[in-house]
């Protein structure tokens, strides 16, 4: 049976019902509509691919193991991706000196050369494709230059469509504090991406969400 039809067919509660009972194959049918939001996420507090998974994989073992200890007080999905949250905070604790590196990073050669890293790849590159990149590296270099509190705001809202309650109760902070969160990055977000980008906040929104993959 499908993940989608076993879930439709079953209901949240009543997996958890059997994956606690020993059914524990089937967890991997409850978490699936919520891997890729898990992912963005952690990729959003960690800034690294790699971290990112591990911090994924191992927030899914730790909802596992709690799973007899969740009360459905709140739904699932906040609670699996407040584990998510609280396990990539803790990976930038734990490894904090090796997260932050410059996007403009070299590498060295065996001659003991230092060369751009893109530059052995180096051709020519359509205009169009040029722009695509520069602002997508503009709207990436915007969320990583907020502050953690007011990226995971952002992404929780604006482009995980998280409710305000759902985001309070992530964050463990109250729904006033979300609102003011979410408009001080708001703000900030459009004061750095606005000048040569069409000057709208509209449409620089719409290119966060259509550009979130890249988290």
């Amino acid at each position: 049976m499908m993940t989608e039809d076993l879930l439709k067919d079953c209901g949240e509660e009543e997996l958890i019902r059997q994956i606690c009972a020993g059914q524990t194959e089937l967890f991997c049918t409850l978490i699936a509509p919520y891997q890729r939001t898990a992912y963005v996420i952690a990729y959003s507090v960690v800034n690294n691919a790699a971290d990112a998974e591990e911090v994924v994989q191992e927030a899914f073992l730790n909802a596992l193991k709690g799973l007899p200890n969740f009360r459905a007080e709140s739904k699932f999905s906040t609670w699996l991706i407040q584990i998510t949250l609280n396990e990539a905070r803790a990976r930038v604790r734990d490894n904090r000196a090796h997260l932050y590196h410059s996007l403009n990073e070299s590498s060295k050669s065996e001659d003991g050369d230092f060369v751009p890293r893109d530059l052995a790849d180096w051709r020519e590159i359509p205009s169009e494709v040029l722009a695509r990149k520069e602002l997508r590296e503009k709207i990436e270099q915007a969320l990583l230059n907020l502050r953690p509190i007011f990226r995971e705001v952002l992404v929780l809202r604006d482009v995980e469509h998280f409710s305000v309650a759902e985001t309070a109760e992530v964050l463990g902070i109250s729904k006033d504090m979300v609102k003011t969160r979410l408009l001080r990055a708001r703000l900030k977000m459009r004061e750095a991406l606005a000048p040569g980008y069409d000057g709208s906040w509209t449409s620089a929104t719409e290119r966060i969400r259509s550009t979130s993959a890249f988290l």
